[in-house]
């Protein structure tokens, strides 16, 4: 215990001279179209020097979780990224997938990374890939991170699905042009829950016309049971290793993620907006009393529960001791399946149950004044959506005007107006600690 201690010691040491001299390298690995084996792009990966501790990028990675310099080398390795694929000649039709650490959602690039971003404009199509961690981290800064690349033109890709249920549950908030399935899902043998993931990702690849791409193909059978699980697109040893590009790349097919999808909601979508608000202008609405809407809610709470991992549900409280201990008890259960459970309101605790995260609202936020619950899953998508009359007297008589959907991109925009309420939480209990890389060490 005592030499890895010093030898991470050592290599935080050295992580300081690696980001202080652009000692970050890239190497690259061939994305290929399954039908024909043309390379359609390159999957830009981290390593440090070479023959240095930091050469293995979980090293390299869990040095910069020690130091606290996530952010920074996150940002140093997107700049290697784009500089290398410049310096070899990368360009359009071809595409550059790079990765985000999710620490690094909402800093500020260094200019190196701007000026060599806005060269690359309209020349060299480039896919932001998210992991599923992301979510769960910090969902607002997510979803401005999102946007802020749709912004420079860019497509978007959630990671590794299938190795963690979170993905399933990221899904529809990001609404990515590419799916990228695990390599554990062709590497291994089929069960009910490979069917399970495949059957949301095609049901999400149908809707929104998203490119599906297996990862890990090293033999012609995983390329055969890709192409089975719905990838049209591929990567692994069987098409080539992580390595230089060549200058320039060699030519190849035509980068192709389907149609461009559409972050919910668009990016006109203001802090101000609540969910009632964006339903209830195009939904009847209807008044009912308390009870009535506690009844509502608690079915809804049952089909999250019925979800199970995939899920996520968000509610808002209006003040937090409207989150009752029976509220919490059942809260507390059911963020033991489902993958995300939020709960928001004036003065509400960072967690009001045990799993359950909470995000406190500013007394002005018109949100305190509603009463939402909305549920999303891969194949469900529900909400229940009301705004308090201001009475008083006696709290079973209090009235809300209310809306009910089940249309999955109404409830979707309702959700994605919570979550961008939502700060960072610490989801290190859940075991989010997976650095960027470790999968694809010596891939």
């Amino acid at each position: 215990m005592m030499q890895d201690s010093v030898a991470l010691d050592a290599e935080i040491e050295e992580l300081g001279g690696v980001l202080a001299g652009s000692g970050i390298r890239t190497v690259y690995q061939p994305i290929v179209e399954l039908a024909s084996g043309e390379v359609v792009g390159y999957e830009a990966l981290a390593r440090g020097p070479v023959g240095s501790a930091l050469e293995r990028p979980d090293r390299l990675f869990a040095a910069g979780r020690a130091a606290g310099r996530l952010a920074d080398l996150d940002w140093a390795c997107r700049t290697a990224a784009l500089a290398g694929a410049k310096a070899a000649g990368l360009t359009g039709p071809q595409a550059l997938f790079v990765n985000v650490e999710p620490a690094a959602l909402g800093t500020t690039p260094p200019d190196g990374f701007r000026a060599l971003a806005d060269e690359l404009a309209g020349r060299l199509p480039v896919v932001v890939e998210f992991t599923e961690r992301a979510l769960a981290v910090d969902p607002a800064r997510l979803l401005a991170a999102a946007e802020s690349a749709r912004a420079l033109g860019w497509l978007i890709a959630v990671d590794d699905i299938g190795a963690e249920r979170a993905s399933l549950a990221l899904m529809p908030f990001l609404a990515p042009d590419v799916l990228k399935l695990d390599l554990s899902l062709v590497q291994q043998r089929t069960t009910l829950e490979i069917a399970e993931v495949i059957s949301a990702v095609n049901a999400q690849a149908e809707r929104t016309g998203a490119a599906v791409l297996a990862e890990g193909i090293e033999t012609i059978e995983h390329a055969t049971l890709a192409r089975e699980m719905g990838a049209r697109l591929g990567q692994g040893w069987l098409y080539g290793r992580p390595g230089p590009l060549t200058a320039p790349p060699r030519p190849g097919a035509a980068f192709d993620s389907g149609q461009l999808a559409t972050l919910i909601p668009s990016a006109t979508w203001q802090r101000t907006d609540t969910p009632y608000q964006l339903v209830a202008r195009s939904r009847a609405v209807q008044r009912a009393t308390k009870p009535l809407l506690i009844a509502m809610s608690k079915h809804l709470e049952q089909q999250a529960r019925i979800l199970g991992g995939p899920a996520v549900l968000a509610a808002t409280f209006q003040h937090a001791r409207q989150f009752t201990a029976d509220t919490a008890r059942r809260y507390g259960e059911l963020a033991t399946s489902a993958e995300l459970v939020v709960a928001l309101g004036e003065e509400m605790p960072a967690e009001p149950a045990p799993g359950v995260s909470g995000a406190a609202l500013d007394r002005a936020d018109p949100l305190v004044e509603e009463w939402s619950l909305v549920v999303v899953g891969p194949h469900f998508a529900g909400a229940v959506l009301a705004r308090d009359l201001g009475d008083s007297g006696p709290d079973t008589d209090r009235r809300f005007d209310y809306v009910v959907t089940y249309d999955r991109e109404l409830v979707l925009a309702a959700a994605a107006a919570l979550l961008r309420r939502v700060g960072t939480h610490d989801r290190e209990r859940r075991g989010d600690g997976i650095e960027r890389g470790t999968a694809h060490v010596g891939r």
